[in-house]
């Protein structure tokens, strides 16, 4: 009920009850004064309360600058730009190429880099040589790649997003972390990890590829690591520095924060 029709049916109730005290034809004068008063406010308020919807509350927020508009903003780039459904047909052919690790080396620039959250940056040369070595395949012949969210960066107007996933159960060797020929028969789930790929427009060769930023350390099984490092650890076989373990909490940090928390208790 509103504040409206509350005093509506506040007057109401008066006008019912006052027969109870009040038999003339001309009541009180005091009472009509506050039959009155109560009569204007719920007039006043019914006529200056603004009405706001609920379309009008997502259109504000919509409409915030936090929300960027991103068709309008892909739309300053360039006439010459690779259109979105080029630039991510691209990615797909690319990342397709070798089973979801992309290592076509027709497909890349001369000047393209590789970069990980620790690894790199890795020339072509450096990247090509390093994907080669690894027989991925052979120790996953059943995995399962999972990509998806390719989307363009409306600031880097060159540049596909995308989200990787994946999961496959190691039945073969992957020299030289695991050189036995059956494996080690462990499955391994891959956190979703964002990735991108930065695509000339002149040439539509591949200039920069980034994968491994895990967005969420709680999913799958390779302790909150991508890449290799995540898959060799979800293998139990990590390798033997920090870089390529889970994450642990330091001895500064822990300091820090029992600091923090005692300067809260003495407030």
């Amino acid at each position: 009920m509103t504040k409206t029709h509350l005093i509506t049916f506040a007057v109401a109730l008066l006008v019912r009850t006052s027969h109870a005290f009040v038999t003339s034809s001309n009541p009180p004068k005091l009472f009509r004064n506050i039959c009155a008063a109560s009569i204007d406010t719920a007039l006043l308020s019914s006529t200056t309360t603004p009405t706001t919807t609920h379309d009008d509350d997502e259109e504000a927020v919509l409409s915030l600058p936090m929300f960027i508009n991103e068709s309008e903003q892909l739309s300053k780039r360039p006439a010459s730009s690779l259109s979105p459904q080029k630039m991510i047909l691209i990615a797909k052919k690319f990342l397709a190429s070798s089973g979801g690790l992309g290592e076509d080396p027709d497909m890349l620039s001369p000047s393209f880099t590789f970069e990980g959250p620790v690894v790199g940056p890795l020339s072509k040369t450096e990247f090509v040589d390093a994907i080669g070595s690894v027989d991925f395949n052979a120790a996953f012949p059943n995995f399962t790649s999972e990509f998806y969210g390719f989307h363009i960066d409306p600031f880097e107007g060159d540049r596909v997003w995308y989200t990787a996933r994946g999961k496959g159960k190691n039945t073969g060797p992957l020299v030289p972390f695991v050189p036995e020929s059956s494996g080690t028969g462990k499955m391994v789930v891959n956190p979703p990890q964002v990735c991108s790929l930065t695509i000339e427009h002149s040439t539509g060769l591949i200039s920069k590829y980034t994968i491994g930023y895990v967005v969420d350390r709680t999913v799958g099984n390779t302790g909150g690591l991508g890449g290799l490092y995540g898959i060799l650890y979800a293998l139990g076989r990590p390798l033997p520095f920090p870089e390529a373990n889970p994450w642990k909490k330091s001895i500064q940090y822990d300091l820090f924060q029992k600091i923090g928390g005692l300067l809260q208790k003495l407030q």
